[in-house]
C-alpha cells in the first residue's frame, strides 16, 4: 500500500514537470511593438513552439502605390514604418531615378539625403533601445531618448511642415534639394547635445549588472542563421557578418563613400551585442551629421553670396515675367500628370536602420507602376522570431522581440 502511493505520486510529480501550456502573446501587450500576437507553447516556463500571427493591418500599400502616379506614392513610404520615414523616401526615390536613368545627382542633394537618412537613423535606434530597456524595466532611458526624438521630428518639421510624416524627398529630376543656413545651424547644436544624451544613456545601461544578465547569452544567433533567414542590419552585423550598404564599393549610393563611415560589428550575436551596435552606430551617424552639415553650411554660405551677386545684377534689368509664369504652369503640370516612364524592372535598396529596405517597380510606359513589391527588414528579421524564442524562458520573450526592432506597418503590408 504506502509502496503504491509513493509510485503515483512520484508519477503525478513528473507529469507536473513536463506540463504543456499554450498562451496568447498580444496584440495588444505593451511589448508587442505594434500588432503582433504569438501563441505560445510552454514547457513550464520554457518556450518550445511559437506561431506567429501578423494579419491584423492589412494595410493594402504596394496595392495602393500601383493606382497613384509615381511622385504621389511618396507619403506611403512614410506609413510603413513609422519610426524610419525618410529613409524609405529615399530608397523609393532612388528606384525612380533608376527607371529614368538619371542618376547623376548634384552633391548638395545627395548631402541633404545622407543628412537625413542619418538623422532618422538616431530617431530609429533611440526608439528601439528606449523601448527595449522599458520592456526590461529601466525607465531612464525613455525619458532622453524621447527629448532627443523630439528634437529631430522639429527638423523634420522644418523642411517639410509634417512632424513626423515628412513626404519631404523627391526624384531629383526636377527638384533641388535645399535648406536653410539656420537649420544647418541647429542640426550642430543637436549633435553636441546628442553626444551628452548617448552618454547618459551608456552609463546607465551598458554597465549595469540587470542590463547585462537579461541581455548577455540570450538570442544568440550565427552567421548559417543569417545567410539562410536572410537577415539584415543589425541583426546581422551582430554575430560579425560584414553587410552594411553604405560602405559596399558594388551599390554605393548618395555619396557615402565620401566620409570615412564606420560600420560595427557584433562577437556573441546576442542581445547585449546588437544593444551595443545601436549605441555605436548613433555616435557614428552624429559624426555624419556633424561633417555633413558643415560641409552645406560652408557650400550655401557661398553659393547665398552669388546668387546674392546675381540678383542684385538682374534686378535692375528688364526681366520677362511671363518666363517665371511658363515655369509655374510646367510645375503644375508636371506634378498633374506625374512622370511617364517606359517598360523597365528594376530593384533598388538602402541601408535603413532596421536592414536593407527596397523596392521592385515594374513600369509600363505610364506614370503609374505596373507592379510594386516592398522589401521590407522587419519582416525577414520576425520570421526568424520561432527558432530565436526557442529554448528561452517566457521571461525573455519582451527581451527578445525588443532586439529584433519590429514595426508592423512595414510587415503587414
Amino acid at each position: 500500500m504506502n509502496f503504491s502511493f509513493f509510485f503515483n505520486w512520484s508519477s503525478l510529480k513528473n507529469k507536473s514537470k513536463n506540463k504543456k501550456i499554450i498562451i496568447n502573446f498580444g496584440p495588444q501587450h505593451p511589448a508587442a511593438h505594434g500588432v503582433l500576437r504569438l501563441i505560445l507553447q510552454l514547457s513550464n516556463e520554457i518556450i518550445e513552439k511559437t506561431d506567429i500571427h501578423i494579419g491584423l493591418l492589412h494595410r493594402n500599400t504596394e496595392k495602393l502605390i500601383e493606382t497613384k502616379h509615381y511622385e504621389k506614392s511618396i507619403p506611403y513610404f512614410d506609413r510603413l514604418d513609422y519610426v524610419s520615414m525618410m529613409s524609405q523616401e529615399h530608397a523609393f526615390c532612388l528606384t525612380i531615378e533608376k527607371l529614368l536613368k538619371k542618376q547623376n545627382i548634384s552633391k548638395q542633394t545627395s548631402y541633404i539625403r545622407i543628412l537625413f537618412d542619418e538623422l532618422t537613423r538616431i530617431l530609429n535606434h533611440m526608439l528601439a533601445i528606449a523601448c527595449h530597456a522599458l520592456d526590461i524595466g529601466s525607465m531612464s532611458s525613455i525619458f532622453w531618448s524621447f527629448e532627443e526624438r523630439e528634437n529631430i521630428m522639429e527638423f523634420y518639421e522644418r523642411v517639410s511642415g509634417a512632424r513626423m510624416h515628412a513626404a519631404f524627398h523627391r526624384p531629383a529630376i526636377h527638384f533641388n534639394y535645399t535648406v536653410d543656413n539656420l537649420l544647418l545651424q541647429d542640426i550642430l547644436k543637436f549633435v553636441k547635445n546628442c553626444y551628452k544624451t548617448l552618454n547618459e544613456m551608456h552609463n546607465v545601461l551598458t554597465f549595469n549588472k540587470v542590463w547585462k544578465q537579461r541581455l548577455t547569452n540570450i538570442g544568440t544567433i550565427s552567421t548559417k542563421n543569417v545567410i539562410n533567414w536572410n537577415l539584415t542590419g543589425v541583426m546581422a552585423r551582430s554575430v560579425g557578418y560584414k553587410k552594411d550598404l553604405r560602405l559596399s564599393k558594388k551599390h554605393n549610393y548618395s555619396r557615402y563613400n565620401h566620409f570615412d563611415l564606420k560600420s560595427f560589428l557584433g562577437v556573441n550575436g546576442d542581445c547585449y551585442d546588437r544593444y551595443l551596435i545601436r549605441m555605436l552606430e548613433m555616435g557614428e551617424s552624429l559624426n555624419i551629421i556633424n561633417l555633413v552639415s558643415n560641409s552645406l553650411l560652408n557650400t550655401k554660405l557661398n553659393k547665398d553670396r552669388i546668387y546674392q551677386q546675381l540678383f542684385n545684377k538682374n534686378f535692375n534689368k528688364k526681366t520677362n515675367n511671363y518666363t517665371y509664369m511658363e515655369d509655374l504652369i510646367e510645375h503644375f503640370l508636371q506634378w498633374h500628370t506625374g512622370i511617364t516612364i517606359s517598360k523597365n524592372k528594376i530593384f533598388n535598396y538602402i541601408e535603413s536602420p532596421k536592414g536593407e529596405f527596397g523596392t521592385i517597380i515594374i513600369s509600363n510606359n505610364t506614370n503609374k507602376p505596373q507592379k510594386c513589391k516592398i522589401r521590407s527588414p522587419s519582416y525577414f528579421n520576425l520570421q526568424f522570431l520561432p527558432q530565436l524564442t526557442k529554448g528561452h524562458y517566457l521571461a525573455d520573450l519582451a527581451a527578445l522581440i525588443g532586439t529584433i526592432d519590429i514595426v508592423f506597418g512595414e510587415i503587414d503590408r
